[in-house]
This record gives structure tokens, C-alpha cells and sequence, in this order.
């Protein structure tokens, strides 16, 4: 799939845009604080309903205006779609071909994108949440079902919580005791299939990322993922099995949650380990080994998403092209190798492959106005 247009009202530091791209890579150059981000951004709120840089929606409309509007138009192998995504200060929505979608979960996955920028290299330095994060979000464009799954969870988990606070101070109560048991039961069935996805995603994920950072490192390393959910189970690959454990370690576990007034374990609290021959890259990695992980899952993303939905996702590079030496340069332009869209941010391009200039659109951006300059 590709992005032929983008049109922006009011988003960020455009009040106006609309602009055609190239179905290769395209090239965003331009000084600091001008809007090349703010293309790449928009790009992501069109394919996720979210913004990858601030979590609340309002930042992204201009402040004297009451909404913000990021249209794209995409071609995929077999039709053509164009997105619609409205963010005002009552809320959000998004159109498909023109129709509105009752819910996020229905939009989402209809532009795949797989973005790259300095930030993430807390995908393999930072906290668990991060990590978490990312596989939600790739999982989610994936599969809409798991998204309905994480959005029940969470509802679920929210009211588990506020009744274990209560409890901590009506512990005799019957029918609190009597509710938390329900909603248990229905944290767990939601729970486990999360975990289960999860197990599924970084197992398939590490596949491609062994073949590409083996490559990147040539041949001097072993990149592994392993998914850390907080309550061990003993075959993620088995949801029956995740259930049973899951409830035994709940019916063990429950006084002390009660006492605590918090939900303890569970998919909230869940991890993924990342290894580099045997070696915890989060903790003992130079930052070279650190950065070539990183890339190498996001660039695994490309190969997984094509092999779960027959589409090449769009790739977002954001100020981290000019940061490679050569070699990874390479490596990544063979990931490319003309299959998917590439958008590519930097101030310079001095330091950008030749062969990347040579097939790129290059657009010029200069307080919110661009210019094709090449």
C-alpha cells in the first residue's frame, strides 16, 4: 500500500495542506521546528487515531480552532481507500470512504504504517510501558479484534481496581467479595487472550528481526525476544492453559490485592526481553547495540505486517536515516528495495546514501509550506 495524497486543516502548524506523494521514498528536508515531523505525525494519527508524540488529542489542533482534519488517500493491491480523521475537543472519529466508523477498533488497521525515530530507542532502553505499547500498537493494526480484547481489558481492569479500594475498607463485605470474583472471571478471559496474541506476535515478530540484524551486524550477532508476561504460565501458546493458570494464581493472590486495593498482575504489567547473544541489550548493550535492535524490530515489522495482511505497511523515518553509517543505510534501503513507501525526515541530506536520493521525491519545508524540490 502506498499514500498518494495527504490533506491537513488546522493540524499542528498547517492550516491548510494538501499535497501529492511519490509511492517510493520521499524525502522531508527542511531546518528544525518547520513541520517535518508534524507531516510524519499526521501520517501515523490517520493510520492509528493516536499520536505517537503526546497523549493528549488537543495538542494536535491549532489553538484558535475548535477541530483538526488529517485526510489521506491510499491505494492498496486490490482498491483504493481514502481516510478521513476528525480531533476536536469533545472527542475523535474517523471516516472510511466516506462512511463513519461506530468505533476506533473499525478504523484502525487500514493504513499500516511502521514509524522509526530517536525515541525509539526506549523500545530497548526504556520501561516496560514502552514496550508494552509497541506491541499493542502493532498488534492493533493488525487485528481489530485485539483491540476490542485491550479496550474490554481495560474497561475490566478499571472497575476491578476502584472495587478493590473499596474493599480495603469494607473487607467483610459478601457481595464485594461476590463481585470480585465476577469481575475476575471477566478480566481473565479477556486477559488471556491478550497474553496469548502476545506470545504469538513477538514469536513471529523475533523471526524476521534474527534475519535482519544478523545481517546488520554481520553475522557477529544473535538477536532473541522473549515475552515476559507477570504471571508466568507454562505454554502461552495454549489459551485453555493460560485461563487455568491464570485463575489459580487470581484465587492465590486475592487477599493480598485486597489488601493492597490494586490489581497486581495481569497484561498492564507485562514485558518482552531483548537479548543480543545471550546478553540483556537493555541493560549491558552499547548504544550501538541498543540502536541496531531497535531497528531491526521496527524493520521486521515491514516482513510481519506484509505476511499477516498482504499489504506493505508505509515507513516512517523521523531524523534517524542521517544516523546510520553506510552499512545500515544498505541494509535498510534492501529491506526497502522498491516495496514500500518510505517517508524520510532530516535537515541535511549530505549524509544520505546516494542511491536514496537518487529514487527519492524531495520535498523542501519551510514554516509549514512545502515545496518539491527534486
Amino acid at each position: 500500500m502506498y499514500i498518494r495524497s495527504l490533506a491537513l486543516a488546522s493540524y499542528r502548524n498547517y492550516s491548510q495542506l494538501s499535497v501529492s506523494f511519490d509511492p517510493g521514498i520521499n524525502i522531508l528536508q527542511g531546518e528544525n521546528a518547520q513541520g517535518k515531523t508534524n507531516i510524519l505525525e499526521a501520517i501515523f494519527v490517520a493510520a492509528l487515531a493516536k499520536s505517537h508524540r503526546v497523549v493528549k488529542d488537543k495538542q494536535l489542533i491549532q489553538i484558535d480552532k475548535t477541530f483538526a482534519r488529517v485526510n489521506v488517500k491510499v491505494s492498496k493491491r486490490t482498491q483504493d481507500v481514502e481516510l478521513d480523521f476528525i480531533l476536536s475537543h469533545k472527542g475523535k472519529h474517523g471516516k472510511i470512504n466516506g462512511l463513519q466508523q461506530r468505533r476506533l477498533s473499525e478504523y484502525v488497521g487500514n493504513l499500516n504504517v511502521v514509524m522509526f525515530a530517536p525515541e525509539d530507542l526506549a523500545l530497548v532502553k526504556g520501561s516496560p510501558q514502552v514496550r508494552r505499547r509497541f506491541i499493542d500498537m502493532e498488534l492493533g493494526q493488525m487485528s481489530p479484534i485485539y483491540l476490542q480484547h485491550l479496550t474490554q481489558y481495560s474497561q475490566v481492569l478499571k472497575q476491578r481496581n476502584v472495587l478493590l479500594k473499596k474493599l480495603q475498607v469494607q473487607t467483610t463485605s459478601s457481595s464485594l467479595m461476590m463481585m470480585l470474583d465476577v469481575l475476575t472471571e471477566q478480566l481473565i478471559i479477556e486477559a488471556a487472550v491478550i497474553m496469548h496474541k502476545r506470545a504469538q506476535f513477538l514469536q513471529q515478530l523475533q523471526q524476521w528481526a534474527q534475519v535482519i540484524h544478523e545481517k546488520m551486524s554481520r553475522k557477529q550477532e544473535m538477536l532473541k525476544l522473549r515475552y515476559l508476561p507477570s504471571v508466568e504460565v507454562s505454554d502461552k501458546e495454549n489459551l485453555s492453559k493460560i485461563k487455568e493458570e491464570l485463575y489459580s494464581a487470581y484465587k492465590q493472590k486475592k487477599m493480598i490485592e485486597v489488601k493492597r486495593g490494586i490489581t497486581l498482575f495481569g497484561p498492564h504489567r507485562d514485558d518482552m526481553a531483548i537479548s543480543v547473544n545471550e546478553m540483556d541489550v537493555h541493560t549491558y548493550g552499547s548504544q550501538g547495540q541498543q540502536r541496531t535492535a531497535a531497528l531491526s524490530i521496527k524493520l521486521a515489522e515491514i516482513d510481519l505486517i506484509y505476511a499477516e495482511t498482504g499489504e506493505f505497511p508505509v515507513l516512517l523515518l523521523d531524523d534517524v536515516l542521517s544516523e546510520l553509517d553506510r552499512h545500515r543505510q544498505s541494509q535498510l534501503l534492501e529491506t526497502i528495495d522498491n516495496r514500500v513507501q518510505t517517508f524520510v525526515t532530516t535537515t541535511t541530506t549530505n549524509e544520505l546514501h546516494q542511491t536514496v536520493l537518487e529514487q527519492a521525491q524531495t520535498f523542501y519545508i519551510n514554516q509549514g509550506t512545502l515545496e518539491v524540490t527534486g
